[in-house]
């Protein structure tokens, strides 16, 4: 039987202050791991009522998984393995084999000469003076995260689950019943644009997962007073239209990746450093010429024009601001992998992050079977 969807205010939802409505689990956010943590407790525990509560649409259009790399490949470290490799099988049917070409200026590491593995997809795109060596990983594969969030919020709905979407969560703590306490506020939108609150709505839930990505930890704070050791980081993934095609490999260097994507290629730059809380992205500056790229993606993009020249071109999207550039906030879970941990009885916090692609499914799965126990 499948559970209720509720999308708008105009559909009625029982749960007052003084009668909440109650479910045996609440996850807050339906990204890719409150999803897929949905849809495996439904698998684990179809017996549990379970509510999943998102701020936006499925996939939320504003949150890091529309905009994740969507990238599994087996370079992990060995604690890492047992998760990438349980991740790829629950991924099964929707990788895109393409293979990842890492490239480096040695041969360190048992990297080979460029030329023997020197495809024409890169042509353009490489010089291999700058980069002559290279390692290959053909299981590595793409795929859509947003997709994968969409289908395990549907799995999970029709085994069951309620979904309740554009609802914003304050958590409240453990009342006098020893039960997780929430407000829903249900949003809507106005003549003139603005999202107000049209509704607010009690719940409680004997036990509640904050999967709200980047704002999760700050969320737990604010209302369970959990302080965690957790970070974000605002990264920008620009375009660059180079011609690529389903089968062209994922080319790395350094840390910066380059993802062939719709007939061009996303460029996922590293993460250096954490942003700090209240923390405004803007646009940066390229030989005095303001840009919408951050200027710490200019100094990612800069560090390797020479091996990738195709940077360096006008086939690189730069923007005049940052509106103009993708881009949203990354979680940096503490270990820098995903993870779940306990902050009280009552409440535990899921985080993906920038490597939900290698292990997230596996992490997600593990959540949902200790909370089925």
């Amino acid at each position: 039987m499948s559970g209720q969807v509720w999308a708008h205010v105009g559909q009625p939802f029982g749960g007052s202050s003084s009668s909440p409505a109650h479910y045996d689990l609440l996850i807050v956010g339906a990204g890719r791991m409150g999803a897929a943590l949905a849809r495996f407790l439904r698998e684990e525990a179809p017996h549990l009522s379970l509510l999943l509560a998102e701020e936006g649409g499925l996939p939320n259009e504003e949150g890091a998984t529309l905009l994740a790399p969507g990238v599994w490949h087996a370079r992990v470290p060995p604690e890492q393995g047992a998760r990438a490799e349980e991740t790829r099988t629950l991924l099964e049917g929707r990788l895109n084999a393409c293979g990842l070409l890492e490239l480096r200026p040695d041969s360190a590491g048992g990297f080979r000469p460029i030329t023997d593995l020197w495809t024409p997809e890169v042509e353009g795109l490489i010089d291999p003076a700058e980069l002559p060596f290279a390692r290959l990983d053909r299981r590595a594969a793409t795929y859509s995260a947003g997709s994968l969030a969409l289908d395990c919020a549907q799995a999970a709905s029709r085994a069951g689950a309620d979904l309740m979407l554009n609802v914003r969560a304050e958590l409240c703590g453990s009342g006098e019943t020893g039960m997780a306490q929430v407000r829903l506020h249900r949003l809507s939108v106005t003549n003139l644009h603005e999202i107000v609150v049209a509704q607010t709505v009690q719940v409680t839930a004997g036990r509640l997962v904050v999967a709200a990505g980047a704002l999760g930890p700050h969320l737990a704070e604010v209302g369970l007073g959990a302080v965690t050791k957790h970070n974000m980081a605002y990264r920008q993934t620009p375009r660059l239209e180079v011609p690529s095609t389903p089968t062209s490999p994922l080319l790395q260097s350094g840390g910066l990746l380059l993802r062939p994507r719709d007939g061009g290629y996303t460029v996922v730059p590293p993460i250096p450093h954490p942003d700090p809380w209240g923390y405004v992205p803007t646009g940066g500056r390229l030989v005095g010429v303001p840009t919408g790229l951050r200027r710490e993606t200019l100094a990612a993009l800069l560090e390797v024009m020479d091996g990738l020249p195709a940077l360096a071109t006008g086939a690189l999207v730069l923007g005049r601001s940052l509106a103009d550039i993708p881009g949203c906030w990354v979680a940096l879970p503490q270990g820098g992998w995903p993870l779940y941990e306990r902050l009280d009885e009552r409440h535990w916090l899921l985080l993906g992050g920038e490597h939900a692609d290698l292990t997230g499914l596996a992490v997600a799965r593990e959540l949902a079977r200790e909370l089925a126990e």
